[in-house]
Formats: C-alpha cells, sequence, structure tokens
C-alpha cells in the first residue's frame, strides 16, 4: 500500500476542508483565472480550489492520490452542475497520462507538498505545464508559529521517526529548497517568486470541537494519537494541541473558530 495514499484516504479530510472553503475561494480569486484557462489541480482534495476556478470559466482536471477524496470532489462538481471540472486519482511524483505542455496553470495548495519524492513532483509540474504558464503552489512554513506547522510540529514529538530516506513535506516551505527543486527540473531562477501568504481556517464550534474534527478526520493527527495511546500520552498530545487551536483562535464570537495560518506561496513562469 502507498503510505502517502493510505494517510490521505484516512479519515474524511473533506471534515476539515469544509474550514478552508473561504480562503480557497481567496486564493482563486487572486489568480486571474479567465474563461477557458486550462488548469491542473495537483493534490486537488475534494474541490476547494478546483471548483472556485471552474465556477469562474476554468476547464480544471484535479488530480489526487485519495480514491474518496476524488470520489466527493466528483460529487460536488456534479451537484453544482460544473461541466467543466473533472477529477481523477493520480500520483503528482508520475502524472501518467498527462501530456507535456499541457496547463495554462498548474496549481497545489498544500497538497503536493507531501508526496514522497519533491523533485520528481517538481519535475512533473514542469512537464505539463505549458511554455509561459504558470505553477502555483501553497506550502506550509517550517517552524511557523501558525497552525498548521504548529500541528504537524507537535503530532511528529509522539509518531515513530520516519523511515530512512523520508524529506519532510515541510522543506517545500523553504524557500530555498523551492528554488532549488524548481530550478533542477528546469525553471529560470528569475522565472521563480515568493509571497507570503495566510489561509485561515473558520468553523462553526470552539476551538476544542475543531479540534476533535481534526482528530478524528485529519490522517496526520490521527496516526499521531493512535500512536500516543500506544505509550500512554495521548492526554499530553490532546492538551498541547488544545492550547494551540485555544490560543490561536481570532474568532469574533462565542463558540466559533477562526484560526489565521501563514503559508509560502511560490509562483513559477515556466
Amino acid at each position: 500500500m502507498n503510505a502517502n495514499k493510505a494517510l490521505w484516504e484516512k479519515g474524511n479530510f473533506s471534515r476539515i476542508a469544509e474550514s478552508m472553503r473561504e480562503s480557497g475561494a481567496t486564493v482563486v480569486k487572486s489568480l486571474a483565472i479567465t474563461k477557458g484557462l486550462k488548469v491542473l489541480d495537483l493534490g486537488c482534495g475534494d474541490g476547494t480550489t478546483a471548483i472556485p476556478m471552474a465556477e469562474l470559466g476554468a476547464e480544471v482536471l484535479g488530480v489526487d492520490i485519495a480514491s474518496n477524496l476524488v470520489a466527493e470532489a466528483t460529487r460536488r462538481a456534479g451537484e453544482l452542475g460544473l461541466s467543466s471540472c473533472s477529477f481523477q486519482e493520480g500520483d503528482a511524483c508520475d502524472l501518467l497520462g498527462l501530456q507535456d505542455d499541457s496547463f495554462d496553470l498548474v496549481i497545489s495548495m498544500f497538497g503536493a507538498m507531501f508526496a514522497p519524492k519533491p523533485l520528481a513532483v517538481a519535475k512533473e509540474m514542469i512537464r505539463v505545464a505549458k511554455p509561459g504558464g504558470r505553477i502555483v503552489m501553497g506550502n506550509w512554513i517550517p517552524n511557523d508559529p501558525t497552525l498548521v506547522a504548529q500541528i504537524l510540529r507537535i503530532c511528529s514529538a509522539y509518531t515513530p521517526p520516519p523511515p530512512e530516506g523520508f524529506v519532510s513535506p515541510m522543506k517545500w516551505g523553504d524557500e530555498s529548497e523551492a528554488v532549488e527543486r524548481f530550478t533542477v527540473a528546469g525553471a529560470a531562477r528569475e522565472k521563480i517568486a515568493f509571497v507570503k501568504d495566510t489561509y485561515t481556517f473558520n468553523y462553526p464550534g470552539t476551538p476544542s470541537e475543531f479540534l476533535q474534527a481534526f482528530k478524528m478526520y485529519y490522517g496526520p493527527t490521527m496516526n499521531a494519537f493512535e500512536a500516543a495511546e500506544k505509550s500512554g500520552r495521548a492526554a499530553d498530545l490532546h492538551d498541547e494541541l488544545d492550547a494551540l487551536f485555544t490560543s490561536q483562535n481570532q474568532g469574533g464570537s462565542h463558540g466559533t473558530t477562526s484560526i489565521p495560518a501563514t503559508f509560502l506561496r511560490v509562483t513559477v513562469t515556466a
């Protein structure tokens, strides 16, 4: 079993993605989407960015390694009557069946960064992008003090060491690492740009209830709690995460959660 596939098919990431819809639409608005633009959304999840792009007239193909998320994205697009948006299962490290120079825009928001072979991902993104097209990645930043980077940092302290050869997905959030990967893949250094941006998680419940959703539905957090249960440290993990969610909540009304998280936006002109 592909370990990355198993991770993202675990639980139900759609329950987390529901808190990301508004920011997904905001990112899409910044991309200058035009009617007929050919877009590949890599690591698309259940369509958080793919569906808003299709609603603006783009022709979108969403690819994700998790079959359950592909099915949910297909269902969502069907309910909205979006015939210009389709989804299929695939691996960001090897985009079988996708032709060279096919897409005006290749985007991956917190998706392809988790694939285990980062250089292969960079090469595939460059390969399928049209000359002069854009590649846009949203990547969580290592050691950043905001939500997702801290969730992953805390959880890593409760899980067994990764296998030999493992490359942390957080390295995609390091500008020098992203430059090295894309230049080795064939991009010109002067055509790679960076900006720090914010993605806000909005949840109709308390921070503790939002944490419970992560505990039940988000693969990395589920794995951490399973490991912590075996070592008798589950309560410690819960307390650390609960303090994190509570301290970072900026929800303006009682019983709601709004937590901004910083990410690195990488833009490459192919």
